[in-house]
């Protein structure tokens, strides 16, 4: 029998504003705390996603060490903190953590979970240093973990191709949260006049930190070719370092000629607002996506979706927006043009498809509760 609340220790590598970060922040938001105790060790440093967790009540402790250089005195300084809170679980999330926190769990001789969050380990695009940690886990991942989350299938897959044990995986979604992402005009009006948008103006967006694998050059050169014959769309791009004083970015907007047909909103915490201002959201990544927090946001606010096939983007917005090849401008374009040339009764009718896919299948209480009956299993098996 298991005593309740059994603790687990979450182990991520930081706490910055990322998809990983966001999706345990929510699973934390709505893990059973009468059955679960958390608490959460960043590897590296503090961010606001380390905030929005000690909001829960849940503790958190930066540990300030630099995983891409280890050190056997860091390693103890996480042995030491896990010892004083005497876990019967770890979740890790990310190659580091996976990779410190799993020897540790090793060594203190509790279960450990795994969590992968990434679909590329492509050298183009990845640091050797974490190439490196990669090549460990695949060593370490039939001994280590006793399951292996993945939040995507595109991502098993790679990682399974890698070496990775292929038995151990288990595909859990990203989940979002539908009493906070949800259509809202009033708060949609609110914030187009707040930019001084027109409001009856239509508006093509991208939320993405910027970043080479959001390929915001994509969406640019996407946006000169759409403007030639649909003048009329405003294009919104918001996000960490999306701002006019982003030297490289601005340049290629003036050098598409659309300064004034761009809002560079930077980072906001109003997310649901900015969502349902847009009449399409974009995800233009190249690479690396596994299943993309940004695009179920947008869908949980009831607007269509474009997205490159990356990752699970296809299976993320099924048949309630449209996919196109990463790195073609053309087709990201064409797929504006078909569906802005819908009625806006045909537009709002695939918002309304889009949200009702989150609910059916990614709401965050489902997925939640399909964390909880895999840490039960796992406690279960180790009892």
């Amino acid at each position: 029998m298991i005593k309740a609340p059994f603790r687990i220790v979450f182990i991520i590598t930081d706490l910055d504003t990322g998809g990983a970060e966001i999706m345990l922040f929510r699973l934390l938001s709505y893990l059973d705390r009468g059955k679960f105790e958390p608490t959460v060790i960043c590897l590296r440093r503090d961010g606001p996603i380390g905030e929005k967790i000690r909001s829960l009540n849940i503790p958190v402790r930066p540990l300030g060490i630099d995983p891409d250089r280890p050190n056997p005195l860091s390693w103890f300084k996480l042995l030491k903190i896990l010892r004083q809170i005497h876990p019967g679980m770890l979740q890790t999330w990310m190659y580091h953590a996976d990779l410190f926190g799993g020897l540790a769990g090793l060594f203190i001789k509790v279960p450990v979970i795994w969590a992968i969050h990434n679909s590329t380990t492509d050298p183009q695009y990845t640091r050797k240093r974490t190439l490196f940690i990669v090549r460990l886990c695949v060593l370490l991942s039939r001994l280590v973990p006793q399951k292996i989350i993945s939040c995507s299938e595109k991502a098993r897959q790679i990682h399974v191709e890698l070496g990775y044990a292929s038995k151990k995986f288990i595909i859990i979604p990203n989940g979002f949260d539908l009493k906070n992402f949800k259509p809202d005009q009033d708060d949609s009006l609110r914030l187009r006049l707040q930019l001084k948008i027109d409001p009856a103006a239509t508006l093509i967006g991208m939320v993405a930190r910027y970043d080479p694998q959001k390929d915001h050059a994509n969406f640019i050169h996407a946006a000169r070719i759409f403007h030639q014959t649909s003048p009329q769309p405003n294009f919104i791009l918001c996000g960490e370092g999306l701002t006019w004083e982003n030297i490289p970015l601005s340049a290629e907007i003036d050098a598409a000629g659309l300064h004034s047909q761009f809002h560079l909103l930077g980072r906001r915490d109003d997310m649901p607002a900015v969502f349902s201002m847009l009449n399409l959201h974009t995800l233009s990544s190249a690479y690396g996506e596994a299943f993309p927090i940004v695009l179920g946001e947008a869908m949980a606010c009831g607007v269509p979706c474009v997205a490159t096939d990356v990752g699970d983007s296809s299976f993320l917005i099924g048949d309630t927006g449209m996919v196109v090849p990463p790195k073609d401008p053309q087709a990201l374009a064409d797929a504006w043009e078909r569906l802005l040339s819908l009625s806006v009764e045909e537009r709002l009718t695939l918002g309304e498809r889009a949200r009702q896919r989150i609910q059916q299948l990614f709401s965050i209480v489902q997925v939640a509760r399909r964390y909880e009956d895999l840490y039960e299993q796992i406690l279960e098996v180790n009892a």
